[in-house]
């Protein structure tokens, strides 16, 4: 999970939220960053074998990829773990916020192909949750849903709908993803799509 926001009407935390620009979509636009930054965010710390063995990849390639992501300023190392073995690594930030009409104004390209990455991991996210629905606990079963709600609406009323929805799930969010979880909680995932469809 990659904890991306499209840009709102609010100002961002720049403690907790990095603004994406043209440098950081360059490294952010390689599908494995995108993962290993999402997982660094969800997960907390991880070594380069801990995310490769979570991706199914080798150790030389997530190592590869904490250096481009560390030179971006969007992993740092953290001084409290690990040793002369193992460097411990942990997400600068906890989201990601972006304007797409600008991005698409100045790299259209890579911006559509972080945009694909972005939605490969959230239609992945869903499977795995329609996976899991069988041994899934009853409650949660009851709690989940997998919906799509069709409207007429203007750009401007889409926009209005959006901000409500948002404040909403502001009103829920959790300082620190990393911290430990209360008895009975989950980590739970919202996703949001709100897009106009052409119509015949």
């Amino acid at each position: 999970m990659l904890a991306v926001m499209s840009q709102n009407d609010e100002p961002t935390d720049p403690a907790r939220t990095v603004e994406l620009d043209g440098r950081l979509l360059r490294t952010l636009a390689h599908p494995m960053r995108n993962r290993m930054l999402g997982l660094l965010r969800v997960h907390g710390p991880a070594t380069a074998t801990t995310l490769a063995e979570r991706l199914g990849v080798n150790t030389g390639a997530t190592s590869y990829h904490l250096r481009q992501l560390a030179e971006a300023g969007l992993v740092v190392e953290d001084d409290s773990r690990g040793n002369a073995r193992d460097r411990w690594w942990k997400s600068a930030h906890q989201g990601t916020a972006f304007d797409t009409g600008k991005l698409l104004d100045e790299e259209p390209e890579l911006t559509l192909g972080f945009l694909h990455g972005v939605g490969q991991i959230y239609a992945e996210n869903m499977f795995q949750a329609i996976d899991s629905l069988q041994t899934m606990a009853p409650e949660w079963r009851e709690a989940s849903l997998i919906s799509d709600y069709l409207f007429r609406l203007s750009a401007a009323e889409t926009h209005q709908m959006m901000q409500e929805v948002l404040a909403v799930l502001e009103k829920y969010r959790s300082e620190d993803l990393t911290a430990p979880i209360p008895e009975g909680a989950k980590q739970v995932t919202v996703q949001i799509q709100a897009y106009p469809r052409e119509t015949r």
